[in-house]
């Protein structure tokens, strides 16, 4: 088979680097601490606002991720997209490439 080349709307598979996971974590919140802020006085949490919330991540979690711009014609070329996490977030990847290690993406196996 030839070598893929990345084109949008395609889904792939990601693999989060250390940086990633800890760009995820620094803007999630939980159940808990949102409650806690809307009981103090004046509320430190405005009613009705978003929040983050969802399963921890680390380096070398696989999620998938919908590209949404190709910078290239070729199967090396970087990518942008948006990564879904298991959460009610999603991560935006910018000029990712395809590899094995933590911050590339891989094409998913066919059965």
């Amino acid at each position: 088979m030839s070598e893929q080349i990345p084109t949008i709307g395609r889904i792939v598979h990601y693999r989060l680097s250390a940086q990633d996971a800890e760009a995820i974590a620094r803007r999630r919140t939980s159940g808990a601490s949102i409650a806690e802020r809307m009981n103090e006085t004046p509320p430190a949490w405005p009613a009705g606002a978003q929040a983050h919330i969802g399963n921890s991540v680390a380096e070398g979690d696989t999620f998938p991720m919908l590209i949404v711009r190709v910078w290239g014609p070729v199967a090396e070329s970087a990518v942008n997209g948006q990564v879904f996490l298991d959460s009610n977030d999603v991560f935006w990847a910018t000029s990712r490439t395809v590899g094995e290690g933590p911050g590339t993406f891989s094409w998913p196996t066919r059965s």
